[in-house]
């Protein structure tokens, strides 16, 4: 389903500092923007609405990317380390890989009877990591798995029995962060985790009250954003007040700085750092 913007809402892309500061990149009250990617050079952000991506250049102008080839896209893009490939998730369950200059697409998962929901792509350019959902049962909890980065065998991640989400690289390229309810029996409750990428080294980087969803480090591996969602949420849902934290990989449980914004799907996704890891973007949906 394609989301968009309800009756007096707007949708926002602000830039936060690691210094704590924010500011108002880009609004509309046309057109729902999700989950900012950082191109490369640094001078725009790739994000996805009304099914297809655009390009929203630092300067002012937002562009539509014309990929062809591709079912309505959804919000889980990640741009590949040579900054010119872009792999995508789109509505129908599979995974696509695309030039960012547009163009026809390249499925790149089987008809498994699996849904794949792409979040990753290793430091090198080998590998993706994603959510499988089996049989594209959402009762089914969502399980961290890898794939070469052209098309193959996926391979399981151990993480546990809870539902994950969120599974992307450590800039070292050796661990797979992501959010996990693994660690609790209520419902929804989950809690940023990380595991090896062989799925050894298992461990919760966070004990938290709030539903802690999408950790994403920075490309020097010294900072992290992710959202929290208040306490009871399950899943990822829309429109509520949920606060957008950054904290040191040093220290997960003290927040740095913290940015309260009316959003939560759609708002931080996917990794959205810039190259110099001095901002990063995330998206809002405030309602007059």
């Amino acid at each position: 389903m394609i989301r968009t913007l309800r009756p007096g809402q707007r949708c926002e892309v602000w830039i936060a500092s690691a210094t704590g500061s924010s500011e108002l990149a880009f609004t509309t009250d046309e057109l729902l923007l999700e989950a900012p990617n950082w191109t490369l050079d640094g001078q725009a952000l790739i994000l996805n609405g009304d099914g297809v991506l655009w390009r929203l250049d630092l300067s002012g102008g937002l562009e539509k990317i014309a990929i062809t080839g591709v079912p309505d896209l959804n919000n889980d893009h990640v741009l590949a380390p040579d900054g010119s490939t872009i792999y995508l998730s789109a509505n129908d369950g599979h995974i696509y890989r695309a030039d960012l200059r547009g163009g026809e697409a390249d499925r790149l998962t089987p008809d498994d009877g699996s849904f794949h929901f792409l979040h990753g792509v290793s430091p090198d350019g080998l590998e993706l990591a994603y959510v499988g959902i089996d049989g594209g049962d959402f009762s089914n909890p969502g399980q961290v798995m890898t794939m070469p980065a052209a098309g193959g065998p996926s391979a399981l991640v151990d993480t546990g029995p809870g539902h994950c989400d969120g599974p992307e690289y450590s800039p070292d390229g050796k661990w797979l962060y992501f959010n996990t309810e693994s660690f609790t029996t209520q419902a929804g409750h989950a809690q940023i985790a990380r595991a090896r990428v062989d799925g050894t080294g298992f461990e919760r980087l966070l004990h938290s009250e709030t539903v802690d969803w999408f950790p994403h480090l920075s490309p020097d591996a010294r900072l992290a954003s992710y959202i929290r969602f208040p306490s009871g949420t399950v899943g990822h849902p829309a429109d509520l007040r949920v606060d957008v934290v950054l904290v040191s990989t040093s220290d997960w449980a003290t927040p740095l700085h913290m940015w309260p914004r009316f959003g939560g799907q759609g708002t931080l996704n996917v990794n959205s750092w810039s190259p110099d890891s001095t901002r990063f973007a995330f998206a809002a949906y405030p309602e007059n």
